[in-house]
């Protein structure tokens, strides 16, 4: 299917034209019938040879209605401009055009109508010129009477050969259905209706619905197209989707169903203007942004200037559904006048807290293409989620680098750079310690994920993860302590090799100056072997603790274990709860033990 859009000024026979193609009236309600005026968007649809099925939104022209024309066009890729040839170019038609340049629409035809009426060739010649000057380009043009029939053969075929020249849409994109209509059908429930640019919906897809009051999700119990009943269709069409458990007041124009977790749903986005620099100081306040069929005011705070261009910040009154890309067309409703249409360079920009952060912004908005490039998310974010890409319409080609985190490669490899120094400072602050722990360095590092750290050391030479930590890939063994610490630890190891039991006690691990920290840092390391809170003993101390207390008759109890070590209750006790746990003696019911047989 094709979908064409109308736009022209009123009353230069938008709909005549759509009715005679069609032979269905766009006109949907009594009072544009009786008025011979459109209020809102028509549709209508037709087999074209060459083209297939053609599907028309016919738009209002009277300039009290270029929201709702805005809402019919936004989504559509191909426009018919419509001049009647008795009325020429008029005030809506540059509008409208303005609208449709604005939107970068470029595919388009140019039917000058009621060529009965009056000499097409001056009208269609100034319309050409105008046209010439937006994205259209040069078009075909046609002229013809929607009321004698003459030349609209000529339109369709006109129409066929442009149709030819768009480019097929992705069916695989992510859904973004704009919602143009919606009503109650009998038996059914709510039903919505718009132009579906791109990707499929089928009957029971879950969709995402957004709203002024937020996002829930939505299943789609019916789909029609060009009112039969499909199973499925794909971009480019006219849809009505029947939506389940969805209220009528519920939903409505302006409101969008989405493909789940592919957009960003925000009120705030950075954007260029093109030509905009030129008059920054003339920019009003406030705005009306249209996107699809939603128009939401806004207002705008300048950033900066990119050559010719106006980079800006705007803030909707309410979310919408943005991809990196896509165009917000800014208009003046009291003026009547269309600024133009910014490019969306980022859906989730950074707060602006500090003096001068605008101005950098700007310099770092200033090299982004205008559409989506995973190379350029990189380098201005550094480190992103490979879901925040795909919501920002950005297509992921690269490896992660850690989960599912993407990095810019120079970000990447000052990180790996900085990482060493990092441990190296931590090391001489807490020297007792042999590293920070992975959140320590990766606050250090200001890093979103402990798993960033975790690729970090694997990637750099001369380091490794020791029991949480990030330590020198060579660190292991008692060299590792301070002197003074392995002076103290030399002076327990004495001790004991005179009394191997008889583990120091708190003076003398005081005297020697032998902390909680010193004593963490001796076990760690191996030069210590601890066996219970504030009791530590020589290394290999369990293992031959039940070598000794194999020597006595089976099972045995504390006290026999005491005497047979020589040592006190303050040892002993922590000791046979460390033989228990190391699965080298056995307790017994009668809190007797006895020693485990080799493993």
């Amino acid at each position: 299917m094709h979908v064409v859009a109308t736009a022209g000024h009123v009353d230069h026979g938008k709909s005549s034209l759509v009715r005679a193609l069609t032979g269905t009236d766009p006109d949907r309600f009594a009072e544009e019938k009786r008025r011979g005026l459109t209020l809102d968007l028509g549709f209508a649809w037709t087999d074209l040879p060459g083209a297939g099925t053609v599907a028309f939104v016919d738009v209002p022209g009277h300039e009290r209605f270029v929201p709702t024309m805005l809402a019919g066009v936004g989504p559509v890729p191909v426009v018919c401009v419509v001049v009647a040839a008795d009325g020429g170019w008029m005030p809506q038609s540059a509008e409208h055009l303005a609208a449709v340049a604005a939107l970068g629409v470029r595919h388009g035809l140019l039917v000058v109508t009621r060529a009965d009426l009056a000499d097409p060739g001056p009208v269609t010649a100034d319309a050409l010129e105008r046209l010439a000057a937006t994205p259209l380009g040069r078009v075909p043009a046609v002229a013809c009477s929607a009321v004698t029939g003459a030349g609209l053969d000529d339109v369709r075929t006109a129409l066929a050969g442009v149709l030819a020249q768009v480019p097929a849409p992705d069916a695989t994109a992510p859904v973004r259905l704009w919602v143009d209509r919606s009503f109650t059908v009998r038996g059914a429930g709510t039903v919505v209706t718009g132009t579906l640019p791109a990707g499929t919906v089928a009957v029971g897809d879950a969709l995402e619905l957004t709203t002024a009051d937020g996002v829930r999700a939505v299943r789609v119990r019916g789909v029609q197209s060009t009112g039969r009943d499909v199973e499925r269709a794909e971009g480019v069409a006219r849809v009505a989707l029947n939506l389940r458990d969805v209220e009528r007041a519920a939903v409505g124009r302006g409101d969008a169903l989405l493909t789940p977790d592919s957009w960003t749903s925000t009120a705030v986005a950075d954007v260029r203007l093109p030509g905009a620099a030129r008059r920054e100081e003339a920019l009003p306040g406030e705005l009306v942004a249209h996107l699809g069929s939603a128009a939401v005011p806004v207002r705008l705070r300048p950033l900066g200037a990119a050559g010719d261009d106006l980079l800006v910040r705007v803030r909707l009154r309410r979310p919408l559904p943005l991809h990196v890309g896509d165009r917000l067309l800014l208009r003046e409703p009291a003026r009547h006048e269309v600024l133009g249409a910014g490019t969306v360079l980022d859906a989730t920009p950074p707060r602006l807290a500090r003096r001068g952060a605008a101005a950098r912004r700007a310099d770092r908005l200033t090299p982004a293409p205008d559409v989506p490039d995973e190379a350029e998310e990189l380098r201005r974010r550094g480190l992103v989620r490979a879901g925040d890409l795909r919501r920002a319409g950005v297509a992921v080609a690269t490896a992660p680098v850690a989960g599912d985190w993407h990095a810019d490669p120079a970000v990447w490899e000052r990180l790996r750079q900085r990482l060493p120094a990092v441990v190296a400072a931590h090391t001489a602050q807490h020297p007792l310690q042999p590293g920070p722990a992975l959140e320590e360095a990766r606050q250090a590092l200001r890093l979103p994920d402990r798993a960033l750290v975790e690729a970090l050391v694997a990637g750099a030479p001369g380091l490794r993860l020791a029991a949480g930590r990030v330590v020198p890939a060579g660190s292991a063994g008692s060299a590792d302590l301070p002197p003074a610490v392995r002076r103290a630890v030399d002076a327990v190891l004495a001790d004991l090799a005179r009394e191997p039991w008889v583990a120091p006690d708190a003076e003398r691990l005081r005297e020697l100056g032998l902390g909680r920290a010193e004593l963490a840092a001796a076990v760690r390391v191996g030069a210590l072997e601890r066996v219970g809170e504030g009791v530590v003993l020589a290394p290999g101390a369990l293992s031959r603790a039940a070598a000794e207390l194999a020597r006595l008759p089976q099972p045995f109890g504390a006290g026999e274990a005491r005497r047979a070590l020589g040592t006190s209750r303050r040892v002993a006790l922590p000791l046979l709860q460390a033989l228990d746990a190391a699965r080298l003696t056995v307790r017994g019911a009668d809190d007797r033990r006895t020693v485990a047989p080799p493993r």
